[in-house]
């Protein structure tokens, strides 16, 4: 069994979304990080950084329990305890961990740096908000080129980079984005939200 602590946000869900698409049997429970409950000390012993979502695994590789923080390391994880979504071979290996990277070195940042200047900065600063706007907008760029070029983000198949991008642009509509102006992403958006377990994994918690 895998203990899941989330949050609805775009990294919560890539987890979710990752645990559905496993097959695994896990259990979520809630951090509220509005009311600051990341910073609970029993949290912290998962997650140092003070940052949802975290897993313990209490079936780890020696059978003993393992608990994982940062979504990257535990897509990761997962992956390589069921065998899904990271393949094997070096070339689609490599290719699938430099774009999983990219997301969480540039997609997550940049766009979560967007939600926080266009909704939640207690004022706007119009610097800020044009600087994370257009950066979003080349992000987007790269992805729809890639996409329209190789189906997927990398290896040419349905990946962790894959699982970790969808819930950032699922959220297109806060960065001022229209999906329509990206007709190969749109396409990448629609097949990915077609997948049941993607709808399940959205509605955690």
């Amino acid at each position: 069994m895998i203990d899941l602590y989330t949050w609805g946000t775009p990294n919560g869900r890539k987890v979710s979304v990752m645990l559905e698409e496993c097959g695994l049997p896990y259990q979520a429970f809630s951090v509220n990080i509005s009311k600051d409950e990341q910073f609970a000390p029993d949290f912290l012993k998962i997650s140092p950084n003070n940052k949802i979502p975290a897993i313990v695994d209490t079936d780890g590789p020696d059978g003993k329990p393992i608990s994982v923080f940062e979504t990257g390391a535990i897509l990761i994880y997962l992956a390589q305890k069921t065998g899904k979504f990271l393949p094997s071979d070096p070339r689609k290996f490599a290719d699938t961990m430099q774009w999983l990277m990219w997301q969480m070195g540039g997609l997550g940042p940049m766009l979560g740096q967007t939600h926080h200047f266009r909704r939640f900065a207690p004022e706007q600063i119009p610097y800020a908000v044009d600087r994370y706007t257009t950066e979003t907008k080349r992000l987007y760029g790269v992805l729809d080129k890639q996409v329209g070029e190789h189906g997927w983000l990398a290896a040419g198949e349905y990946t962790i980079a894959d699982i970790a991008s969808f819930p950032w642009i699922a959220r297109y509509e806060w960065q001022n984005q229209k999906l329509e102006d990206y007709p190969n992403l749109k396409q990448w958006y629609d097949r990915i939200w077609a997948r049941e377990a993607v709808k399940k994994g959205f509605e955690v918690p």
